[in-house]
């Protein structure tokens, strides 16, 4: 079930409908038709779990399927720009290559962005379009910040006589990107699925802040990077995605609320707390939330 409600700037809720017929408030805290095309952008009208669906853990996308649900339009307008960036990409493919194909199987569907010789001479390369942010590409590139001393200490205050840090880039850590490497890679089971040999896979990551001092501070200091992503077992992928299917599917079938996602799926509990849709819904974000206002308070 798509989302029903937007939340207001000033934290009320109305009705998608109702926001778009007649703003409750004295003016309206975007343009009409952004409003539309966020409103549009949520209803996709796809009754199958979709790769990414099952790729994010079972109770959210429960949630999301089966439960009225809230969404600020502030919050998902980035989807908006990842949307823009596919259909200009869409537009200049000229026939020498494959876009926006939505494929499926008996499990899921997923419908990849790029395929063909889109990035040197080499045929059958699956290449993926995404829109993120400089704190995302930070990992996803292996990049990440040590404290080193500078040789000189504090003069003067509570500090005095302790020694000075400062913060240094390294470039050699371990790459975050196991996500974006299933989803592409069962894109590329999809393909070959259909015959069409896949070669390379390449995400083109485009960072959205890039302009930022907290980028720069990242070691984020290009519009867009490519990022190479490694071929992942099938039978692992069909074993992971079957069970997320199976959960999925018994979930819906007995109407019974999934258990709590991984660690990994909530982003520590982050994503719980400030940027998983289903939270209002989810009694398990909803005892963080408590407990982190009475720690407030």
């Amino acid at each position: 079930m798509p989302a029903t409600q937007f939340i207001c700037p000033d934290g009320k809720q109305v009705p998608i409908l109702q926001c778009l017929q007649s703003c409750p408030q004295r003016q309206r805290c975007m343009f009409l038709p952004t409003l539309r095309a966020i409103a549009k952008s949520l209803h996709r009208g796809i009754t199958e779990p979709t790769v990414t669906e099952l790729i994010a853990g079972v109770r959210e996308t429960y949630l999301k399927k089966t439960t009225d649900y809230a969404v600020s339009p502030q919050s998902v307008l980035y989807a908006l720009h990842g949307q823009g960036v596919h259909a200009i990409h869409e537009q200049c493919t000229q026939g020498d290559m494959l876009s926006e194909i939505r494929l499926k199987d008996t499990l899921t569907s997923g419908k990849f962005d790029l395929y063909g010789k889109i990035i040197d001479d080499t045929e059958g390369v699956l290449g993926d379009l995404k829109v993120t942010s400089s704190y995302k590409l930070m990992k996803a590139l292996g990049i990440y910040k040590v404290r080193v001393p500078t040789g000189e200490v504090y003069k003067t205050g509570l500090r005095k006589g302790q020694p000075k840090y400062r913060n240094e880039l390294r470039y050699d850590g371990v790459r975050h990107v196991l996500e974006w490497a299933i989803q592409l890679n069962y894109y590329r089971i999809l393909l070959e699925q259909e015959g069409f040999s896949v070669q390379k896979m390449y995400i083109q990551a485009m960072c959205r802040d890039n302009n930022l001092r907290m980028a720069a501070e990242r070691g984020i200091d290009q519009s867009v990077y490519i990022i190479p992503i490694h071929k992942i077992s099938d039978r692992w992928l069909l074993r992971y995605f079957h069970r997320k299917a199976a959960l999925l599917h018994e979930a819906m079938k007995e109407r019974m609320l999934p258990a709590i996602c991984s660690s990994r799926e909530r982003w520590h509990d982050r994503k719980c707390l400030d940027y998983c849709d289903g939270r209002a819904n989810c009694p398990y974000a909803q005892r963080l939330q408590r407990e982190q206002a009475g720690n407030a308070g």
